[in-house]
């Protein structure tokens, strides 16, 4: 069956960026001289930039065109992680595929933190009571100063009036909030539950990320629970698409595998 047009002209280019012939910085021609180019319609040219963006080939830029990205080795996360810990896609302990003999190095902002109301799908997983303010600790993350991902983590206010008062402060913890509410509190993280889902970014998600409008982002909601099966903090991470990889472990003992990276691999997935 032939493809739809938008898809000739998305592997016509990809052939063209691949080879060379569009260089990575470089300018892609206009939308109206590809129309003109490959005889469709503007909206069809459209559809087919945003299938390269979506496999990260291509940036667009308001009111400058649409350029060759620059491509880089992704992040590649392990989600799955010891249960008793905070690694494990959520606590910055896992990093790029090579991160050490590569000596990538992970960053992290300083907490913002703030007491507030979230959104009621927040209240429904941290199972507190609807309208119920909540502790929130957010952070902006990187790996070579290259911006990787946004964290906010969610937990009962109660927390503090039982004597977890250092949730509280702007500063980072010394071994994680998971260890430091084992010593205040006496609870154990003793696992976890992800909901991964796809979305387009907010302006904010826009301006760290360096992403266009029709980019794409992940958001994981990672619910923790205690040792008596009651949530004990959920915490929301947004990865931009374009750098971003999850790998999931189910078994044990799994021997350690090196993945790689090419957008033509990448391509054959997604089809």
């Amino acid at each position: 069956m032939d493809q739809p047009k938008y898809q000739q002209i998305a592997d016509d280019l990809r052939m063209k960026i691949d080879a060379g012939e569009y260089s990575q910085g470089s300018q892609l021609p206009t939308e109206l001289d590809l129309g003109q180019q490959y005889g469709a319609s503007r909206n069809t040219v459209r559809d087919a930039i945003k299938r390269l963006t979506s496999l990260g080939l291509v940036q667009t830029r308001p009111g400058q065109g649409t350029f060759v990205a620059r491509r880089r080795e992704p992040f590649v996360t392990m989600l799955t992680g010891d249960p008793r810990s905070g690694d494990g896609g959520d606590a910055g302990a896992f990093y790029l595929s090579q991160v050490t003999p590569l000596l990538r190095v992970p960053t992290e902002t300083a907490p913002r933190v703030e007491v507030l109301t979230p959104p009621e799908a927040i209240t429904r997983q941290l199972a507190v009571p609807f309208q119920s303010q909540v502790v929130s600790r957010h952070q902006r993350r990187f790996i070579d100063g290259v911006p990787w991902s946004l964290q906010t983590s969610y937990y009962p206010f109660d927390f503090i009036t039982r004597g977890a008062g250092q949730l509280l402060m702007a500063e980072g913890m010394v071994g994680g909030t998971v260890d430091y509410l084992a010593k205040a509190l006496n609870l154990r993280q003793t696992g976890y539950r992800d909901w991964i889902t796809v979305r387009s970014p907010d302006n904010d998600e826009q301006s760290f990320f360096r992403i266009s409008h029709d980019a794409t982002v992940f958001e994981v909601f990672r619910t923790a629970f205690d040792q008596n099966q009651k949530p004990m903090r959920v915490t929301v991470t947004v990865f931009p698409t374009d750098r971003n990889q999850f790998i999931v472990n189910v078994g044990e003992d799994l021997p350690t595998v090196q993945y790689t990276y090419e957008h033509h691999d990448l391509e054959q997935a997604m089809r």
